[in-house]
This record gives C-alpha cells, structure tokens and sequence, in this order.
C-alpha cells in the first residue's frame, strides 16, 4: 500500500510568473503521486492555470493539516509571510521558492525549481525552527486583540501630520518616552526586513533575541536595541498628543490604536518551521541576497 502524501501549494497568484511555477509544481507532484493541497482563494487561477486533474487536487478544508508533509511557497517573502499565517499552528514546514526580489526567506530561486522538487520529492531537506512573537493590545487594562509575528510587530503613527507619542517599557521598567514615526519589534528573521530598513542590526537567526527599531525619533536616546527573548516589551501610545497609531503585524494583521492603547509583546512558543535545501552559512546568504562585495578576501592561511 502506498503512503499519502499531500503538500500544500501557495502562490501569488496576480502574477503570471508564479501561475505558471505553481502549474509545474502541481504537475511534477501528481506525477510522482504526491497529492497537491490548495487554498480556497487560489482554486479558480491555479486551476486555469493547472487544469482539472481529473481530482488529484484536494482543496485545505478537505485535509488534516497534521497530514500536510511540506508546503511549497512561490513568491516572495511577503508570500511566505501568507503562507506562514495559513499554516500558524502546525508543525508543517515552509520551503520557498523565490519569484520576488531580495527573497530572504526563501531557499531556493526560480530556476532552481526542477532541482528543488527533486529534493523535495526524496525528502532531502533539513527544517529548522524560526522564533516568533506574540502581541497583544490593551485598552483600559482589557485585552482587545491579540495576533502573532515571524518578522515583526510595528506601531506607527495612523496620521502622516501628527508624530506618535509613545513610552516604551521593558520587564515591567519604564526605558523611554518620545515622539516618533513608529516603533519596530522585530524577531532575528526580521532583522533583515523592515527593522533593517529602520537602521537596526542584522541578527544571525540562530541568536535568540528581540529587536526594538524606534522609527524617525524625536529623541537622543532612541536607539536600536537589542533585548532577551525572555523579556516582555511594552510600548504604550501617550495621550499628550491626541496622536493614534496603528499595530501592523508581519504587514499582514493590524490593529488601531487609540491614546492610552497599550502593546505588549514576548517570544511565543510557537515557531514557524523552515525547509533549508542549503547547509551553508547565513553570512554566505546575506552576501547573496545583498550582493555585498568580498572582493579581495583570501581567507585564513593554510598552516
């Protein structure tokens, strides 16, 4: 008896390039009597794109997600971040393919795909865990939303006129207060993301750790910081202003912050799992995807 696989498929689907790699990771798996997965809201493009076969699709609703062996991501990091949110609960791991531009969380790129389906096929893969955090915002001491974050939580101002006034605070210690455009709290993943656009470091993914960006400060002391994985972290909006602001979740989930709203995050227990074909280092990958120049090193001598 042979054993069932599925594997689910997600793409970005408003654009022709990922229609057609979902099409030939679709084919390749029914080939090889691999069930291919897909979401309710790709159905209708991925099959126009894919054809009909004759049922070998199943839909998400219809599986188990504990029954899901991998799921084959072809976009960018934003897709990723999709994909992640689809599959937040599970033990299923993420593998990417990049169509976008940088791809940072990606492992492998579009004309790599024949080689990466091989692999996947063989199970030739390792997973490694990714940290997470969780956010929660309060009003008047109640939590009104809660949500999650691979790369990063931000607090930004909800007005372009008006800077947000917020106060930050860490393990129940207040560090600072200032005006600014936003704050960014980000994971080791994120670092390479919106936090490092924000002048924040880069973080190897293997340190466990929380990064805190303040966004366009009106402050001598608003630098990036560095803190425990262990702390809880709160940013408060002021009230002195009238100035609100929004939580934005991974660019995907977001939350209206009135005066006095309050959010609080930690590291979650939940991890998001990635499917790594590359055993090299991560210093190797920042020098791919930033295209950082080496020229000149001759490495260590030979004794």
């Amino acid at each position: 008896m042979t054993e069932d696989r599925y594997m689910l498929v997600v793409s970005h689907t408003g654009r022709r390039e990922s229609l057609d790699a979902a099409a030939t990771v679709v084919t390749r798996l029914v080939a090889a009597g691999v069930t291919p997965v897909l979401i309710e809201d790709e159905r209708e493009d991925l099959l126009s794109a894919c054809g009909p076969f004759n049922g070998a699709i199943r839909m998400l609703d219809e599986v188990d997600r504990s029954q899901l062996e991998l799921v084959i991501v072809l976009g960018g990091d934003g897709t990723i971040l999709r994909a992640a949110e689809i599959v937040r609960g599970s033990a299923v791991p993420l593998l990417g393919v990049n169509l976008g531009h940088v791809g940072f969380l990606a492992e492998a790129e579009r004309e790599d795909l024949g080689e990466t389906l091989r692999r996947v096929l063989l199970r030739d893969y390792d997973v490694e865990e990714r940290m997470t955090i969780d956010v929660s915002v309060l009003v008047d001491s109640t939590v009104v939303y809660s949500s999650w974050a691979l790369n990063e939580a931000t607090i930004e101002k909800a007005s372009r006129e008006r800077m947000l006034e917020v106060v930050i605070e860490i393990n129940e210690r207040p560090l600072s207060s200032f005006g600014c455009d936003g704050v960014v709290l980000s994971t080791p993943t994120g670092s390479t993301a919106y936090a490092f656009s924000g002048g924040g470091p880069v973080v190897w993914p293997n340190i466990d750790a929380i990064l805190l960006v303040p966004l366009a400060a009106h402050a001598l002391f608003a630098r990036p910081l560095v803190i425990a994985p262990t702390s809880d972290i709160a940013v408060e909006v002021l009230t002195r202003t009238n100035g609100s602001g929004v939580l934005f979740c991974d660019g995907r989930r977001t939350w209206d912050l009135p005066p006095g709203a309050r959010v609080e995050a930690r590291r979650s227990e939940t991890p998001v799992r990635l499917a790594r074909l590359q055993r090299g280092v991560f210093t190797d990958r920042l020098v791919r995807k930033f295209d950082l120049p080496v020229t000149g090193w001759r490495g260590r001598a030979e004794a």
